[in-house]
């Protein structure tokens, strides 16, 4: 199911880019991997992927031991300041932030590990009360004010689009998200790329690729629906 699932994948995300006159090595898969138990990862990691996506620290710390060290993890859920510490020198980028304190937090904790985090800026596009992320009147204030910390490098932004049973419906937030790290670019502001747009899931995914994505994080049309339920037994154990 995996293999198959994975090669469905593939085939999307390269008619996308070809859609959008791109080349398929201008988009980076992120396999998320959240409540999937560790075999599963590691067959999707003998099918070729290298990229996984976690959304809690704690499961991260848990399956970081028990898989191969060339794995690319990826924190791209809501990270509380205190849970730091126990990914920053296992995450290759953070996905989330969300505020100037957890910046500074994340940058406290790499300079005590002597690494630089690259992160990303999560952008609440469509203004959604349920979603972290700040509004789009107020990223560049707040990069201005991050670029200064030494130990986080700003390498572009991500956006959680809306739940949507048409995926062209969110084809304006991926636009804006893209129209909006392009005006920062041109700012040419110390510490600050826009290398990365993280946007665009299994639901609407090409969409976000035909709109400038650089990385889609897919985890339903990789592993099929998540079990929360295990997840909770694991945690209450």
């Amino acid at each position: 199911m995996l293999a198959e699932n994975l090669k469905d994948v593939e085939e999307k995300i390269l008619e996308a880019c070809q859609k959008s006159g791109r080349k398929r090595e201008e988009v980076t898969l992120v396999a998320v991997s959240k409540t999937k138990p560790v075999e599963m990862l590691q067959e999707a990691y003998d099918l070729g992927i290298r990229v996984f996506g976690e959304n809690k620290v704690q499961e991260i710390t848990a399956k970081y031991p028990e898989l191969p060290k060339d794995i690319r993890w990826q924190m791209i859920g809501h990270l509380q300041r205190n849970k730091i510490k126990y990914i920053i020198d296992k995450v290759e980028m953070i996905h989330s932030v969300d505020s100037l304190r957890l910046a500074e937090a994340i940058d406290h904790e790499a300079e005590k590990k002597g690494v630089i985090m690259p992160v990303l800026i999560e952008v609440n596009v469509a203004e959604e009360e349920s979603k972290f992320g700040f509004n789009r009147e107020e990223v560049l204030n707040f990069i201005v004010e991050a670029s200064k910390l030494s130990h986080i490098r700003i390498r572009g932004l991500m956006t959680i689009a809306p739940y949507v049973e048409d995926p062209e419906e969110n084809r304006m937030v991926f636009r804006q998200l893209k129209e909006l790290s392009v005006d920062i670019a041109k700012k040419n502001i110390d510490n600050v790329t826009m290398n990365v747009l993280s946007m665009g899931m299994t639901g609407d995914y090409q969409v976000a690729i035909e709109e400038g994505s650089t990385m889609v994080r897919v985890g339903t049309g990789i592993f099929g629906a998540r079990n929360y339920s295990r997840q909770e037994k694991e945690t209450e154990s």
